[in-house]
């Protein structure tokens, strides 16, 4: 089991204790997204490594992000605020962010190492911008910082 794994465990059974609904419902729900991403991986006994647990707390994130957005659309601010509760939960799981300066830098040596010249070479700097970044980057971010170098 992995540090991160262990740590969401321990989590759980402090918000158990502490009788912190919130908490506890949105781990439970991060320990099944968990556990349902290993079962595709490889089957019942499967587990995740650190990166790919990071990868499913970064896709929990994103879909509140996403109902915050619905909910603030549909005038409901009481489902907002639950949901922006839970993104807080989730981030605590997260590494640290790169910043914009670490984002373009990571980019820039990309770039040089594959030797792209326009955006038909997104791909490759893609593909290698993401492994460097270790999820410590959103997606979305790292696509616009590449093609604003490429374009």
């Amino acid at each position: 089991m992995s540090d991160l794994s262990q740590q969401i465990t321990e989590d759980m059974k402090s918000a158990m204790r502490e009788k912190n609904t919130i908490a506890l419902n949105t781990i439970r729900m991060l320990k099944s997204a968990i556990k349902n991403a290993a079962i595709e991986k490889g089957g019942a006994d499967a587990e995740l490594n650190e990166a790919e647990i990071v990868g499913v707390i970064r896709k929990q994130v994103k879909t509140r992000q996403d109902s915050v957005t619905q909910y603030e659309d549909a005038g409901r601010e009481d489902l907002a605020s639950k949901e922006r509760e839970e993104i807080a939960i989730l981030e605590n799981y997260l590494p640290q962010a790169l910043s914009d300066e670490q984002v373009a830098k990571l980019v820039d040596e990309a770039i040089a190492e594959t030797g792209a010249t326009s955006k038909k070479d997104m791909g490759q700097v893609m593909k290698l911008v993401q492994e460097r970044a270790a999820g410590r980057a959103d997606g979305k971010a790292l696509s616009q910082a590449v093609m604003a170098k490429l374009s």
